[in-house]
């Protein structure tokens, strides 16, 4: 059974999970559930762990589409997973039309954005880390939704577990530049120090783009001991997050 502390919710048919560490087989540092297949993790323990959470989560292991994620803001609109883990493209989004396909981001710190027009039928995945929201990963992924007949007053977003604002040290000049792009990312640290809230600008450019029905993991992963988080362990494993349509 995957973790007592993952989260779930269903809107209208679009279902929406993110993981926490506990309920799978990888042994430290990638205590339990690992869902990274290219963090030094036993490929096995992996393929393992990835069919135990879509099995948990109702989802065939074998229409779950993963992604090679770059920090940028490529997007790929696919209708089946990848022939083979050779074929994934180097992305950090991913948008279908297909019902029952799975689409995931994995991440470690950096914040999961899960979308979908329940009515439309089109459901997206994106990894927005602190270069991907500089580059427009959010409204390039907005956009391919809205390419397959998605609006953007009907999409329901979630972002999952993240390192918080409060926990996100950078130096001035990049928060600055951060900020530049998008200023509700300016962030500070609890002890004083600048940061950036990855999350927190995400859901101002989903909010400028017309996305409303959004919410927002409680979840610092740097803080919770429950969830992977590279900034705190550097080696270490990632979670995921899936998003799918009946």
């Amino acid at each position: 059974m995957i973790g007592q502390r993952s989260e779930t919710s269903t809107v209208s048919g679009a279902h929406f999970a993110f993981t926490d560490r506990w309920g799978g087989v990888s042994a430290a540092p990638y205590e339990e559930l690992n869902l990274g297949g290219a963090v030094g993790d036993d490929p096995d323990a992996v393929r393992r762990n990835r069919r135990l959470a879509a099995e948990e989560l109702g989802i065939d292991p074998a229409l779950v589409v993963w992604m090679n994620q770059v920090h940028g803001a490529d997007v790929a609109v696919v209708d089946g997973p990848w022939a083979d883990d050779a074929d994934i493209p180097r992305i950090d989004a991913v948008v279908t039309a297909r019902r029952g396909l799975a689409l995931a981001v994995l991440t470690a710190d950096c914040t999961p954005v899960l979308l979908a027009d329940p009515v439309a039928g089109v459901v997206a995945a994106a990894h927005a880390g602190r270069p991907g929201l500089v580059a427009g990963v959010v409204p390039a992924v907005v956009q391919a939704m809205t390419g397959l007949g998605a609006r953007p007053d009907r999409i329901v977003a979630r972002t999952g577990p993240a390192v918080c604002g409060r926990c996100y040290e950078v130096p001035d000049q990049m928060r600055s530049e951060v900020a530049a792009v998008e200023p509700a990312a300016y962030a500070e640290t609890s002890w004083g120090t600048p940061a950036v809230d990855v999350t927190a600008g995400v859901h101002a450019q989903l909010d400028r783009l017309g996305v409303r029905d959004r919410e927002r993991s409680p979840v610092c992963t740097l803080e919770s001991h429950d969830h992977f988080s590279y900034r705190r362990d550097k080696v270490t494993g990632r979670l995921a997050g899936y998003v799918w349509l009946d």
